[in-house]
């Protein structure tokens, strides 16, 4: 496993000067941004496959150990505050634990059958998504978990960063992110780390903007549920629709914070009519306002 070995080049990094030291850190991270550019059709048909089962109901299983799950947890737990992501259609499976989040639990990573009765107490089935994360590829709780999933008849997807890992077999989609050595040895919180947030980033990027929670580059399915975010709110539908801030502050108020209704209050329809076309589109916006568009033709 090419993120285990010593790279001969950094045998004497502990003498190197501050300059050199973070200049070869550096270096090493956009590797990782580079290594990710090849993974990019493996990633299309994972997000392609995992839009359609969610689309369906699915939820979206993160799935880590150690680095790699605090890694994959950080993705998910952003979902709902930017895409108003339903806080029950998200799962994480961490080796340990959510405990193991903020302090490290030894041997919870070495346990396959551990991995699989995480699965089956999350009562995975045919219409999940399980995202498996491991910059080795051979942790056993992931193996484990991913192998139950598959099982089960989710739509699993693996994330490593070597070549011919375990992980692979057991996953229909397998993103192969290959960072090579580290600038630490086996720290794959360095390069392997990076490349996997860039992959998870784009994932569930893409997969929300398949879903139809993203219009013209703006996270409108983001519901203004604090100050900021109201604020934000407003900027979004005074962007969309033309209008100024004020009347969009009276529009997200009458929408009660969704920022979609009340782009459509603001385009003159009646709350109950925006709510049905929204249900009708499966709440893309996009296809509202299209279809309001042809209709006016």
């Amino acid at each position: 496993m090419l993120t285990e070995h010593i790279s001969p080049r950094f045998v004497d990094l502990d003498s190197w000067s501050t300059s050199d030291m973070t200049a070869a850190m550096y270096d090493g991270q956009l590797v990782a941004c580079a290594a990710v550019r090849p993974a990019l059709p493996a990633i299309n048909a994972a997000v392609d496959d995992a839009a359609s089962a969610l689309r369906r109901g699915g939820r979206l299983v993160y799935v880590g150990a150690g680095t790699s799950g605090r890694i994959a947890i950080q993705d998910g737990a952003e979902l709902r505050p930017t895409y108003d992501w339903p806080s029950d259609r998200i799962v994480f499976v961490m080796a340990g634990g959510m405990q193991a989040v903020l302090q490290s639990v030894e041997g919870a990573e070495d346990n396959e059958e551990k991995g699989a009765e995480a699965i089956a107490r999350a009562g995975v089935d045919q219409h999940d998504v399980v995202m498996a994360v491991a910059a080795s590829g051979t942790t056993p709780f992931t193996i484990g978990a991913l192998r139950a999933a598959g099982a089960r008849g989710a739509l699993t997807i693996a994330v490593a960063n070597n070549r011919g890992a375990p992980l692979f077999a057991l996953a229909r989609h397998r993103i192969l992110i290959e960072t090579g050595t580290e600038v630490l040895a086996g720290s794959t919180r360095m390069q392997a780390g990076t490349a996997q947030k860039i992959v998870l980033n784009l994932f569930s990027t893409a997969v929300m903007v398949k879903l139809g929670r993203v219009y013209r580059g703006l996270m409108v399915n983001m519901r203004a549920s604090n100050a900021k975010l109201l604020r934000r709110a407003q900027i979004i539908v005074s962007q969309i629709v033309g209008c100024d801030e004020n009347d969009a502050a009276q529009f997200v108020q009458r929408a009660e914070g969704d920022v979609k209704i009340a782009v459509l209050l603001a385009l003159g329809w009646e709350q109950a009519d925006a709510v049905e076309a929204l249900l009708r589109h499966e709440g893309n916006l996009r296809a509202v306002i299209d279809e309001l568009v042809h209709d006016a033709k």
